[in-house]
């Protein structure tokens, strides 16, 4: 509070000071010009002008008082009323004057704030574009401005664009398409054009906006987007969903296999057990069944065979050693954004990813660990696209010094609970299709990794997997 009291009180004392000493000076002039003639409030005139040049209202009417004051004093007068006449008078035109100096410091200063806003401004676009790669065209399509990003992103010097057709140097460009509206009609705000340059070809994106007045020189403004990267990441998105796919098609075949030896291994013991016991009965012929005798055995000894090649097969699968090594939670699910991203355009459902970095180091084959985590995304983004508002959930934190949890939930229908059994076994699925082999696929790769995967209702309304990783730290420790 006191600071600006203090402010303005020494303002107003600057203006009356600036007041006091103007009409000073006033009665000096007057004085020095009374030695020719009679000049009465004349010479005061400027000492009230001057003030309100340069102080407030409060200022300049105490310059018009001293003014009135002097010239009273050292004047005199026909009568009280001529001296009160040409007071009101002098009061009534020094006060307009002061008025219209007033205005002109208020539109000066105006105009003083305006100019600094608008150099701002302009500072602000020509660091805009000076950080951007913008072009302007003319209403032929040729260049008529450049920036030196929008140069080196089209390869051209900044004297060899000015004057070029901009169609010269994008392939299939027409300015027209974008003014008349036909490139947003026919879905193309997401084309990527590609610009022909020394040393190879660049796909771009473009954004046109046009100037709504009639500048022959400055017609369309084209901001300009290099696409290579998002290219680049899309065909490493569709690589990394392809090697996840193989490894799928892999793990299937071997979660297969696994459930068909121990399926097989009843049926050919059962067929093992009554070939002896033929082989008995044929022995109590005698002679003759002597060579009988023999194919028997020969053929239990292939059946014996076939159990022991399943046998081993199956133990190969169940005692399969997987190479753990040390992973990041966030850094194995942030190489899965490019497949996320094509489950949420072809399923119309928004992912989200929500983990805690913070402590997320783990054991884990990487490869392995994101086959599961798609299987499961795949799963929740199929259940839950039939909701409007589709939503798939992933979330990370570490539930103990031990142990972090991965979860995976859908706003979907859920899981029935009559099915909470059957929906982890090979070969069972609900989906018109399915294999039923990802859920059990899923669940072997989190078991070799020693962990537990459950289902369970979720928070948002359908289903909630989740499973746990060794922490490294645990790790080292044991």
């Amino acid at each position: 509070m006191w600071p600006p009291l203090l402010t303005t009180l020494r303002w107003r004392g600057a203006g009356l000071v600036v007041a006091v000493a103007a009409v000073a000076a006033a009665i000096l002039l007057r004085t020095t010009l009374e030695l020719v003639g009679e000049f009465y409030y004349l010479p005061m005139v400027p000492a009230v002008v001057a003030t309100a040049a340069v102080a407030g209202r409060w200022a300049t009417a105490l310059a018009i008082v001293l003014s009135i004051t002097a010239n009273v004093v050292h004047v005199d007068r026909v009568s009280a009323l001529d001296a009160a006449v040409n007071a009101a008078l002098f009061t009534l035109v020094t006060w307009l004057i002061a008025e219209l100096c007033w205005s002109l410091r208020a539109y000066r200063q105006r105009a003083g704030e305006l100019s600094h806003r608008l150099a701002h401004r302009e500072e602000m676009l020509e660091t805009i574009l000076a950080s951007m790669p913008v072009v302007v065209l003319d209403r032929g399509g040729k260049i008529r401005f450049l920036t030196p990003f929008a140069c080196d992103l089209l390869g051209i010097a900044e004297q060899d664009g000015i004057g070029r057709p901009f169609g010269s140097i994008v392939d299939d460009f027409d300015l027209a398409d974008f003014q008349s509206g036909r490139e947003a009609l026919a879905g193309d705000s997401d084309r990527a054009w590609t610009c022909r340059r020394a040393g190879g070809t660049v796909p771009l994106s473009i954004q046109a906006g046009f100037l709504p007045g009639d500048y022959p020189n400055s017609h369309a403004v084209l901001c300009l987007a290099d696409l290579t990267q998002a290219h680049l990441a899309d065909e490493r998105a569709r690589d990394l969903h392809t090697q996840l796919n193989r490894v799928w098609r892999l793990n299937s075949l071997g979660e297969m296999a696994a459930s068909l030896a121990h399926e097989l291994n009843q049926p050919l013991s059962a067929a093992a057990t009554y070939l002896e016991a033929s082989k008995v009965d044929v022995e109590k012929a005698g002679l003759m069944g002597k060579s009988a005798a023999r194919t028997i055995d020969l053929a239990k000894a292939q059946l014996l065979r076939a159990g022991s090649i399943i046998r081993r097969m199956r133990e190969l699968l169940a005692h399969e050693s997987r190479s753990l090594g040390v992973e990041r939670v966030s850094s194995m699910v942030e190489g899965l954004k490019g497949v996320f991203g094509m489950i949420e355009r072809n399923g119309a459902v928004r992912v989200e990813i929500n983990l805690d970095d913070t402590t997320d180091e783990v054991r884990a084959e990487r490869i392995q660990f994101q086959q599961a985590m798609v299987n499961l995304v795949r799963n929740a983004a199929e259940a839950a696209s039939d909701r409007p508002d589709a939503r798939v959930a992933i979330m990370g934190r570490a539930v103990s010094d031990a142990l972090y949890e991965v979860r995976v939930e859908d706003n979907g229908p859920g899981i029935p609970a009559h099915e909470l059994e059957t929906i982890f076994r090979p070969l069972m699925t609900t989906k018109t299709g399915g294999m039923g082999l990802g859920l059990s696929v899923t669940r072997t790769i989190v078991e070799s990794h020693g962990g537990f995967l459950k289902v369970e209702e979720s928070d948002l309304g359908g289903a909630a997997f989740s499973f746990t990783l060794l922490r490294e730290q645990e790790l080292e420790e044991a």
